[in-house]
């Protein structure tokens, strides 16, 4: 079966991550038991930050299989976000 994971890299103090919050929230709830969502704090994590590139955030990472799929930096779109999560899940 194919894993797919929605890596959220955020931070406290960043204005725009507080505006995408509500859209993970919108897209948990229709494909939380499809897929697993994780919120990476790049203060606190930073090895993992560092392991995927992290320069500015709010980074989005899709994870196919362990690998990624498609990486989205800035505020993205709940349309966008599901489109890709569909794909990645063919």
């Amino acid at each position: 079966m194919t894993k797919v994971v929605l890596m959220d890299f955020f931070a406290e103090w960043c204005g725009p991550c507080k505006m995408q919050d509500p859209i993970i929230e919108e897209l948990k709830k229709k494909l939380g038991d499809k897929i697993e969502f994780k919120k990476v704090d790049v203060d606190t994590n930073q090895e993992l930050a560092i392991k995927y590139t992290i320069h500015a955030v709010p980074t989005l990472i899709l994870e196919k299989d362990g690998a990624v799929f498609k990486r989205y930096v800035g505020v993205t779109r709940a349309e966008v976000l599901e489109a890709d999560i569909n794909a990645a899940l063919k």
